[in-house]
């Protein structure tokens, strides 16, 4: 199934949201719950599958859906269609702090991109959502995201969430060790897998953590410099109602001061 050809705006630069445009009859896929704003004249419906022809049928949209339980996303998917006349608008942005990234899956190899599992925001109707198992037992057990992460296949557009800041890189025959939080996803000809951070010594004390993802191979890598766990972990660490220590503020009343002030 060829995917449908919507034409898209980014807006802002550090929180950003993705504003789609639809052609009367053309439609959008999204996780549900993402959605900002949209025309009057679009309507939704959330449907179990992606709506493309490989779904198989019921049994096929069933399938999809027990997969998409492993990923921890909803079993359904929402479907927006411009039902009205003359082109109309509908805007999507991810629940927490980071940057979009549109890829056009026609210009990458294989029609293929692989992502964590919560990165995937939207899509042209037409794009195959599904999981892939990464076969490396280290992948597995030490990646973050178990042996489950997200493809997306197709010719159309599709649009990725990450946290902070996002970074490409471009691989050539190269190898690139990262976070394994810090890793967005990549394209065909990359290798992923996870190898120990160096000697017991830093693996325990390096404040890194004891596995680094390593990505080898000619390809595309998107990376972030947020994940939305460090920046949870952080807010939680510091918050002062739940024992965190207090972080970026200087008064002296402390905990007397946030009495008097309302907090």
């Amino acid at each position: 199934m060829r995917s449908h050809e919507i034409d898209y705006e980014l807006l802002g630069d550090d929180i950003q949201t993705v504003e789609v445009e639809l052609d009367p009859g053309e439609t959008v896929i999204a996780e549900a719950g993402t959605m900002n704003w949209m025309d009057q004249g679009i309507s939704f419906e959330a449907k179990m599958g992606d709506g493309s022809e490989t779904d198989g049928g019921f049994m096929g949209k069933i399938f999809g859906a027990g997969k998409r339980m492993l990923t921890g996303e909803s079993l359904f998917m929402t479907h927006f269609t411009n039902q009205g006349q003359g082109k109309k608008k509908i805007a999507f942005a991810a629940p927490y702090p980071g940057t979009i990234v549109p890829l056009d899956l026609a210009e990458l190899p294989g029609n293929k991109f692989t992502c964590q599992k919560d990165a995937f925001l939207c899509a042209a109707l037409g794009t195959k959502v599904d999981i892939t198992l990464n076969k490396k037992i280290g992948s597995g057990f030490f990646g973050g995201e178990g042996f489950i992460l997200q493809s997306l296949q197709g010719d159309g557009l599709s649009f990725i969430h990450a946290g902070g800041t996002v970074v490409k890189k471009e691989l050539e025959n190269e190898t690139l060790k990262v976070d394994t939080g810090c890793l967005v996803g990549f394209t065909e000809g990359i290798d992923y897998n996870i190898e120990r951070a160096g000697n017991l010594k830093s693996m325990f004390f390096g404040g890194e953590g004891l596995f680094l993802a390593t990505l080898r191979g000619t390809g595309t890598v998107y990376l972030q410099s947020l994940p939305f766990s460090r920046l949870a972990d952080r807010i939680i660490a510091n918050a002062p109602k739940t024992g965190g220590q207090r972080q970026g503020e200087g008064s002296m009343l402390g905990g007397l001061g946030d009495m008097i002030d309302g907090d």
